[in-house]
């Protein structure tokens, strides 16, 4: 039972779901991201929502979350772990 049935949350709202983000070259996220929460420190090559090439966010911090719309995480360039997205 959800205690406002009739709310429709907006991008600017709290996540309500999430997964596990495996990093790849080849496939899509099963979602679009509202969110990306960094487990361990490091680098994250993705590709945003409205684009096609890819970005590098250098030194993200561990235990963050971001406010990211991403479609792909890429395994090349990489190095941060423990990648959930949020949506």
């Amino acid at each position: 039972m959800t205690t406002y049935p009739n709310w429709r949350p907006g991008l600017e709202s709290p996540a309500t779901r999430g997964f596990a983000i495996t990093p790849s070259d080849a496939a899509l996220l099963p979602n679009e991201t509202r969110g990306l929460y960094v487990g361990t420190a490091g680098d994250v090559a993705v590709v945003l929502v409205d684009d096609t090439a890819t970005v590098t966010f250098v030194g993200l911090v561990a235990g963050s979350v971001y406010p990211l719309r991403i479609k792909q995480v890429n395994s090349t360039n990489t190095t941060a772990s423990n990648l959930v997205g949020l949506y």
